[in-house]
């Protein structure tokens, strides 16, 4: 790419960007994903509370959240798999509009239902919805990648589609807890019902790219130079039973989870702790060594055939289908990056774990140790909080087209671990804190609002965390697009994202016993410390892309070839 086509155009490249249909389809489509995650992981969960459910099973239904966590192993699935009879919608679409359709439904649904005497259905329903919510993900995020071009590029859709998913979760989280004040709980259900549904009707407008029988080549495997179909069939066969391994794991864990007696439900965390690991080496790690190997074979001519060969049977077809789907995602993240995969995979572990790691803890130190009212964190945190998100998410579109994405990346991992030590501040009592509120005039901005110095020093810490994580999340959802292959893009994303959001899942339960051991204080430091590992990460990667000449305009299908 020529040093003019890499220039960041600033306010001009900006404004392209968000005249842009697909932009708009974007924001569209970052709402109706939070919108299910909100309702599903969050807000469910108050009107279950006002049906008076008890906590052991509200406890049950938290475990639909591992359809987010473990989205990728159905991921191959929804990336090749055509929907008979809505194929035709686009190779994106034809998955989108039925599970968007399918969580309006299942809202609308819900608000027929008394959580009290159908509990079943309520429960089957809502795991339902988060399998749907988790499918309709890995499509958005697949379709970002196909779209995005040199005007609606992927840094601007990344930012737009967080923007989108922010609002989403206001109206899912704060505005539903007031319109079910105002009404009752089955007409907020049944009016996001509608409003999925109507995201439904958008989607039909969206552009999409074509099947993938007709941007690939049909023989691509069997041509001259390729891997000997035998030993293709041994690794499909290696690898499918690592998958199902999991996909089974996972399924027999939630079914019994969901049983009616409590006696008989395993423990969570437990599950997690122990099992967890296991899932990510045997779906991840063993894959991508497997990976890794084939494609240094094929690329020094070892085990490759030397003339192409034809499909003799259905289960050669089946062979090839099945290493399409599982083997050639990973084979060509592996070829693409090579050794550079080890930074790469690490940097993705590492990046978000700072905030990923503690999130769950957030409440108890608002209002266990800090003493604030639930309604001082509502305050602070949802509508405030909200807004602050929002502003760094548009503060990493700006900078996006002023100094590029790497350096953005670099900046969000800076300010999240430097956010870290706001809240070890607070922890010590916010002494510097109230100094910076003071004669910074924060202080007083708020105070015009009613808030008092104890408040503000909340709200100041929560503006600076909240800033970073917005600035942060769009940063690293750009950067995740862009290493991520327009032909593989549904697999290679959900692994990536769903690898982020596992780690730090696996890291609670010992977080949890540290804050015990040691207090809030010890273990902000600690995260923080943890997020100087992804600056360090961030800036060999940003060294790595600058040698190999990777542009940040450039196509995300051309990030360095090692070869």
């Amino acid at each position: 790419m020529s040093e003019a086509s890499a220039e960041k155009p600033g306010f001009r490249k900006l404004i392209a960007s968000l005249g842009q249909r697909k932009t708009g389809i974007m924001f569209v489509f970052g709402f109706s994903a939070g919108l299910p995650y909100a309702l599903l992981l969050g807000t469910l969960y108050a009107w279950l509370s006002d049906a008076k459910v008890d906590l052991e099973t509200m406890g049950v239904f938290s475990l639909i959240g591992l359809a987010y966590a473990f989205k990728f192993l159905w991921s191959p699935v929804v990336d090749r798999l055509k929907i008979p009879g809505l194929h035709r919608l686009g190779r994106r679409k034809s998955w989108l509009i039925p599970a968007q359709f399918l969580l309006g439904v299942i809202f609308i649904t819900l608000a027929t239902l008394n959580p009290q005497t159908s509990l079943g259905w309520f429960s089957l329903l809502a795991g339902l919805g988060a399998f749907a919510s988790a499918t309709q993900d890995v499509v958005i995020d697949a379709w970002r990648v196909d779209v995005a071009d040199e005007v609606a590029t992927v840094e601007m859709l990344s930012t737009v589609y967080q923007l989108g998913y922010r609002i989403a979760a206001l109206a899912g989280g704060a505005l539903a807890l007031f319109l079910a004040d105002a009404y009752d709980w089955p007409f907020v259900y049944a009016l996001m019902g509608f409003l999925m549904l109507a995201v439904s009707c958008v989607t039909f407008f969206a552009p999409d790219t074509e099947a993938m029988d007709k941007i690939e080549k049909r023989d691509e495997l069997r041509e001259a130079g390729s891997l000997n179909p035998k030993l293709r069939a041994a690794a499909l066969v290696i690898v499918g039973i690592f998958w199902g391994w999991a996909l089974i794991t996972v399924g027999v864990f939630m079914v019994q989870s969901l049983g009616s007696d409590p006696d008989q439900r395993p423990d969570s965390v437990a599950f997690i702790r122990n099992m967890g690991p296991l899932i990510v080496i045997a779906t991840v790690i063993v894959p991508s060594i497997i990976a890794a190997v084939l494609e240094h074979w094929r690329r020094s001519g070892k085990y490759v055939i030397t003339q192409a060969v034809d499909v003799q049977s259905a289960g050669d077809r089946i062979v090839d289908h099945g290493y399409r789907a599982l083997l050639l995602p990973l084979t060509d993240i592996m070829g693409r990056l090579g050794w550079a995969a080890i930074l790469v995979l690490a940097l993705v572990l590492s990046y978000r774990i700072t905030d990923n790691i503690w999130g769950s803890f957030a409440y108890p130190f608002y209002l266990d140790e800090l003493q604030y009212t639930k309604s001082e964190v509502a305050v602070a945190s949802k509508f405030f909080g909200v807004g602050m998100t929002m502003l760094g998410i548009a503060l990493g579109g700006v900078l996006f087209t002023y100094i590029g994405r790497m350096a953005t990346l670099f900046a969000g991992a800076v300010t999240a671990a430097a956010s870290n030590l706001l809240y070890a501040e607070l922890a010590a009592g916010g002494a510097g804190i109230d100094i910076v509120a003071k004669y910074s005039g924060f202080g007083w901005l708020v105070g015009l609002f009613g808030a008092d110095d104890r408040m503000a020093r909340l709200m100041l810490a929560i503006t600076g965390e909240n800033l970073a994580g917005g600035l942060a999340g769009a940063a690293f959802v750009a950067y995740l697009s862009a290493i991520t292959s327009q032909r593989y893009s549904a697999v290679q994303y959900a692994l990536l994202s769903s690898l982020t959001f596992l780690v730090g899942t696996l890291g609670r339960g010992a977080l949890g016993e540290m804050i015990k051991q040691q207090g809030y204080y010890t273990v902000f430091l600690f995260t923080a410390a943890i997020g100087l590992l992804a600056v360090v990460l961030v800036g060999f990667e940003w060294i790595r892309q600058s040698r190999a000449g990777i542009a940040d305009a450039q196509p995300k299908d051309l990030v360095a070839d090692p070869a």
